[in-house]
């Protein structure tokens, strides 16, 4: 058995392990698992602290209260993945009812209109229960992904997302050109958007520091007139799930097409600050984000990341 196949194996089984198990134990599980990481994870942690100071506005003072959101946040990681294996088998019915969402009015206004709809999102508590419920709305999800190795890995991510209402695009020259005839169709498209993982993106301000972020949400717009909105999903408290969706961004051309693509990329950066600031522990970003990391910190992924190919939005 070469790697791949091993790879598809372990996840799998694991998945499949965590959906049989009762839902408290599953949790407890996933509970212990982010305080093994926490520890272990050493260079990982720093990292968080140091994504995590940016948020808070803390420094090298607040040591401990740092402390304990990382372990906060790792603990909430963990949270995603367990109820990431769990949700193929809820069923649509109990997903709705898990689900409080404020602001859900903008995305049935745009899907009225005919014009489509792009939701960004920050990788804050678990976007795909909250693409899960969309689809019980009547207003199923199309997000990018890219693919992974061996393919039957990402063939049973693909299914596993279908069987939530999620329609999964694989990451590649045809995958532009789909969003495209989907927001034309008027329909629902999902950008997770706070990492620019190809660092190709637009360079913006975010809590106060430079990076970059995908430019993807602000041209699609742009070139297809489609709403554009922010939002977020929340875990907790227990098995309920708080949503946001916030007023759609204005996209009236004001310029050239580059020019109006950075004035918006900046308005979502802004935008994705105040949604990560209300749950700064389940903000699921444990690599370097800022321009001023970057250089000098490893890539050191969490393992299940590694294998999460609807991780990142299209650029």
């Amino acid at each position: 058995m070469d790697r791949g196949q091993a790879q598809f194996r372990t996840y799998t089984t694991l998945a499949r392990g965590i959906a049989a198990l009762p839902e408290p134990v599953a949790m407890g599980l996933g509970n212990l698992v982010g305080e093994v990481l926490f520890h272990v994870r050493r260079g990982q942690r720093a990292q968080v602290t140091a994504n995590l100071a940016r948020v808070l506005g803390a420094d090298g003072d607040d040591a401990v209260l740092l402390d304990r959101w990382a372990r906060r946040a790792f603990r909430e990681y963990a949270r995603y993945w367990v109820e990431g294996a769990r949700l193929p088998g809820i069923t649509p019915e109990t997903v709705a009812q898990h689900v409080q969402v404020e602001g859900l009015h903008h995305l049935h206004d745009a899907a009225a209109s005919g014009t489509g709809c792009i939701l960004a999102l920050p990788h804050v508590g678990s976007w795909e229960y909250g693409g899960a419920f969309l689809a019980t709305q009547g207003l199923p999800m199309t997000a990018v992904a890219e693919r992974v190795e061996p393919p039957e890995l990402f063939d049973y991510f693909v299914e596993q997302r279908a069987a939530m209402g999620l329609t999964i695009v694989p990451l590649d020259r045809h995958s532009g050109g789909t969003l495209l005839a989907t927001l034309r169709a008027g329909r629902l498209v999902g950008l997770l958007c706070d990492r620019d993982i190809e660092g190709t993106g637009i360079e913006v301000e975010f809590f106060g520091e430079r990076t970059t972020m995908p430019a993807g949400p602000a041209t699609l717009a742009l070139r297809t007139g489609a709403t554009l909105c922010t939002g977020a999903v929340y875990s907790g408290p227990g098995r309920q799930h708080r949503a946001l969706v916030e007023a759609p961004l204005d996209t009236t051309r004001t310029g050239g097409l580059r020019v109006d693509v950075a004035r918006l990329t900046q308005e979502i950066a802004g935008r994705l600050e105040g949604l990560i600031r209300r749950a700064p522990d389940q903000w699921h970003v444990f690599q370097p984000l800022w321009l001023a990391d970057r250089p000098a910190v490893a890539d050191d992924r969490l393992v299940p990341l590694a294998a999460d190919p609807v991780s990142e939005a299209v650029a």
